[in-house]
């Protein structure tokens, strides 16, 4: 018998729920997936307008979708731990039949014919397109702006940038029009948005979450993962999209340990060396004061704190040498064809991968082997390092990228993410978790990075984080009205 056709359920709007919520109530047919899709949609509807998030969105495919989810429900054929949720993809992963820009006017109106795998495990654990979101042109920066769709604003403050590249996927998040969404990080753009807008971010160790298609499948500085509004939502994800694929080359052949089922861990004891801004970064007053008290918070659950971070000497240099090599061998060609139509930071990146010699790139390569030698080290006397995700709080939405903090003079479009873009040099995996606000009522995150493969205890320390803050129950301005 058909479920009624409504948009909210007795524990409040759906559009509010956790995805884990979310998908126990339609497992056990409490709500339909029809149900929850409408409710996703109207608050695109009511919200999207005003932030710019989600700018290719399917209805008719998403609601047809539903319809067969519930069906198979129904006829009590098997489910994934994903079934039923709409789920948001950033617009660099292709989806057969559905327009992919890459935020680009060179691909304005370019429909792909194959769909990235990432996408095609989340559907195949039950997920249900609802659109695509925002970025940058090419996932270049940190601000998500470009001339196809325009710019995405905060919904902490509609004057200010949401950060990027994954800035869509987080906006879509932090309004309740997806519950979970997907995005990719090479210099911090799963962490980066997700600090700007008060949701989680986790950048996996590399080869957890395969790539494909890629440019470059053996580049190992750029990866895809999850992003939600709690801890528990984007290890719920996760374990939907890490694991082994051949066609992957970097993927790790030895699936990962489900983690969505193993958040719950005592951290009394842990070892956090403790430095916002590793040691010399500029960082904004407001941000150090808002990050004190995550410090404050990690001493509550026990954990021992130590101002201490590991020597990352070398770690621009291997970041900024490789990132030019990429975007000459990814981007180069775009350029050749459509003189003119790229950004000029992107030219700006592929002309300094084309100015490389060998003995750069092999420089790069001796200084990340040194900068591995000294994280093995500093990690055997530390669990975890804790540090800002973004060096300023976000920022004025028509300002293309940070040009100073704290005095100092940033000279490139890049320098102003240092904080994530050198542990991106690493390799490790690290996670932006709500952490407070700003006197502005501005979102601030803090950075969480683990050992190598350590995914699961990154996830599990971000965790018990997220429970003694609680700072993620915060509803941005936005959604008053609504």
């Amino acid at each position: 018998m058909p479920m009624p056709d409504r948009t909210s359920d007795p524990a409040g709007d759906l559009c509010d729920l956790t995805a884990g919520r979310l998908a126990a109530l339609i497992r056990g047919r409490a709500v339909s997936a029809r149900e929850v899709m409408q409710s996703h949609l109207a608050r695109y509807d009511r919200i999207n307008p005003q932030v710019n998030a989600i700018v290719t969105c399917v209805p008719e495919a998403a609601l047809e979708a539903a319809d067969a989810a519930d069906a198979a429900l129904a006829a009590g054929r098997g489910v994934g731990p994903l079934h039923g949720l709409p789920v948001a993809h950033k617009d660099l992963f292709v989806t057969a039949g559905i327009r992919t820009t890459f935020g680009s006017r060179v691909f304005e109106h370019h429909v792909p014919d194959e769909t990235a795998l990432i996408v095609e495990r989340e559907r195949r654990a039950g997920a249900i397109t609802l659109g695509k979101t925002n970025t940058p042109e090419l996932g270049a920066g940190s601000q998500t702006f470009n001339e196809v769709f325009g710019a995405t604003r905060n919904p902490y403050g509609l004057t200010k940038t949401c950060g990027g590249s994954s800035g869509g996927a987080a906006v879509a998040l932090a309004t309740g029009m997806a519950p979970i969404a997907d995005g990719s990080d090479f210099g911090g753009s799963l962490r980066n948005p997700a600090s700007f807008c008060n949701v989680v971010g986790f950048r996996p160790s590399s080869g957890r979450v395969p790539r494909w298609p890629s440019a470059a499948p053996w580049f190992s500085f750029h990866v895809h993962g999850p992003m939600a509004r709690t801890v528990a939502d984007v290890a719920l994800l996760f374990d939907a999209i890490a694991g082994p694929d051949p066609r992957a080359p970097l993927s790790l052949t030895v699936p990962p340990a489900a983690t969505s089922r193993a958040l719950e861990r005592d951290p009394a004891g842990v070892r956090i060396g403790w430095s916002p801004d590793l040691g010399a970064l500029p960082v904004a007053p407001e941000v150090l004061a808002v990050l004190d008290g995550g410090r404050a918070a990690l001493e509550s659950l026990g954990c021992v704190t130590e101002e201490s971070a590991p020597d990352l000497d070398g770690a621009h240099e291997v970041f900024t040498t490789w990132r030019a090599w990429y975007f000459d061998l990814a981007f180069g060609p775009i350029l050749d064809s459509h003189p003119g139509l790229l950004k000029d930071t992107v030219v700006w990146n592929i002309e300094a991968g084309r100015a490389l010699g060998g003995s750069q790139i092999a420089e790069a390569e001796r200084r990340r082997a040194a900068l591995h030698r000294r994280l093995r080290a500093w990690f055997a006397e530390h669990d975890f390092l804790a540090l800002t995700v973004a060096q300023v709080a976000p920022f004025d939405v028509d300002q293309p990228y940070v040009t100073e903090i704290a005095g100092e003079t940033l000279p490139t479009y890049l320098d102003w993410m240092k904080s994530c873009y050198l542990i991106s040099a690493t390799g490790h995996p690290a996670i932006s978790v709500p952490c407070g606000f700003t006197p502005a009522g501005l979102p601030v995150g803090l950075q969480i990075v683990g050992r190598p493969y350590d995914d699961l205890g990154v996830l599990q320390l971000a965790h018990a984080f997220e429970q003694a803050t609680g700072c993620r129950r915060r509803r941005p301005p936005v959604l008053a009205a609504v």
